[in-house]
């Protein structure tokens, strides 16, 4: 350990005795030993050191007081006077001087050369220095070990806060991860230090650690553990998410039986027999942050999923809850600069209940709002859930001509078809929508009819351009 200046009079072979009255830094450890005749040391000193002299330039009183002023201004812990060379006593007008400053003074006897007091600084500065390293090495392996036994983040954040003894907290932009006190409030700049923790990717977590606290340097290897254990957990998510959206790729399309599809349901943590809600998270832009993104700490029960290029996240409710979830999903996302769109299911339980979630929230999920509320599930929307009916290639039987029309004439017989449908056959509806004559609109109606064999005027041909158009909006959706 670092030495005193009060444990150093107390060395035997030293021989060192106390000459002046002052102990303010008697007990302050002595960074180093700076041996000096200078009458000015001042630029010479950087604080903490004992200053040993001889004073054989320190002749007068006036001289003996200006040096002890200076070396007290450096902020040294005290002074050594060697005697029997040029002064045979510590002179009295700098142990008054020392006095007033508070400055201590102890005597050197002529048989103590100053590199013996030199190196025993020295020796305890290194065996200081390697007792801090020893801590530290032995604080990395406790971190470690408690994060490679399975305790995970919590267990190394929980060792974190007593070597620190301090408060811990970890944070994922505004949800908090972990902390040392739950249901305290959160970290502040003014109260706590903050230190980022990169991931490389959008779900960085910010590690805080309370005032005051000693940091040792234990402190930039917990952010590096913490750093890698984020990173196995987002390729830990993204494979459980790709393996657990094949098995609801079968159970949404039908292919399995109840038993089997309840069998594997159990196997990645759905309990179908509960009434399960499903949100659905899509995002055009940004489906691979979204599919590989943290949920927030509120869905840490919900099972998550890959299915095609959405988000889905699965979790026992009655319905109450889905839509304070989903908001907190979105925001999540937000805080991430994650733009993703949110569709919630409605609550049901077996197999069935959650394919039928997964379409109300998919088709919920089209209306574009950030969260958006689940509706009647649409028979288009069931129709093209089912891998049995090829409701894409009749649709795309339907609408082709008019497709191909419309490429090789600059025409819009489809959009003139949607605006004709979404407006309930009215032609004067279509013509003010699309600025046209309504004879205009009356001969590209006819023009349909030609192309597809299907008249929109007739109930039952309607129905069939209708649930046309219908699946090809859904289908471009789940194609993206």
């Amino acid at each position: 350990m670092a030495i005193s200046l009060a444990a150093l009079l107390g060395v035997p072979s030293l021989k060192l005795t106390k000459a002046g009255l002052a102990e303010t830094t008697w007990h302050q450890d002595i960074m180093w030993v700076a041996v000096t005749e200078q009458e000015d040391p001042q630029r010479f000193l950087s604080g903490g050191e004992l200053v040993l002299t001889t004073g054989v330039r320190l002749k007068s009183a006036a001289e003996q007081r200006r040096f002890v002023r200076q070396v007290q201004r450096t902020g040294a812990v005290g002074i050594g006077f060697g005697i029997a060379l040029s002064h045979d006593a510590v002179p009295p007008a700098l142990i008054a001087e020392a006095n007033r400053w508070g400055l201590p003074v102890v005597e050197v006897p002529y048989e103590t050369p100053f590199i013996a007091i030199g190196k025993l600084v020295a020796e305890a500065q290194a065996a200081d220095h390697v007792a801090k390293l020893e801590r530290l090495i032995a604080g990395h392996q406790v971190l470690a070990r408690a994060l490679l036994t399975g305790g995970g983040l919590a267990e190394l954040l929980k060792h974190l806060g007593a070597m620190l003894r301090t408060e811990i907290s970890l944070t994922q932009f505004t949800a908090e991860l972990y902390s040392s006190r739950p249901g305290s409030p959160a970290p502040t700049a003014d109260a706590w230090t903050s230190y980022p923790v990169p991931t490389g990717r959008r779900d960085a977590c910010t590690l805080w650690v309370k005032q005051p606290f000693e940091d040792t340097g234990i402190v930039g290897y917990a952010q590096n553990l913490i750093s890698v254990e984020l990173n196995n957990m987002v390729k830990q998510r993204q494979a459980e998410r790709a393996l657990a959206g094949q098995v609801f790729e079968d159970v949404i399309h039908g292919t399995l039986e109840a038993s089997e599809a309840t069998r594997r349901l159990a196997g990645v943590g759905i309990n179908s027999t509960r009434k399960n809600v499903v949100l659905l998270a899509e995002s055009a832009a940004h489906f691979k942050q979204v599919c590989s993104a943290s949920l927030p700490p509120a869905l840490d029960k919900a099972v998550s999923a890959v299915v095609g290029k959405d988000l889905i996240a699965v979790f026992p409710d009655d319905g109450s809850r889905a839509a304070a979830l989903a908001r907190g999903l979105s925001d999540h996302f937000a805080e991430s600069g994650i733009h993703a769109t949110i569709g919630i299911g409605g609550a049901y339980t077996k197999p069935n209940g959650l394919r039928w979630s997964y379409f109300e929230a998919r088709d919920a999920a089209r209306h574009g709002l950030p969260v958006n509320e689940p509706e009647r599930l649409s028979l288009t929307s069931l129709l093209l859930a089912s891998e049995d009916v090829p409701l894409v290639d009749m649709a795309n039987e339907s609408l082709n001509p008019l497709r191909a029309f419309d490429d090789a004439h600059g025409s819009e017989l489809l959009a003139t078809l949607a605006s004709y449908l979404n407006n309930n056959g009215s032609v004067a509806a279509v013509a003010e929508e699309l600025t046209l004559h309504r004879n205009t609109v009356r001969y590209r109606l006819a023009q349909i009819t030609e192309l597809t064999g299907y008249d929109p005027a007739q109930t039952q041909d309607r129905v069939q351009l209708w649930l046309a158009l219908a699946v090809q909006r859904l289908g471009a959706r789940g194609s993206r």
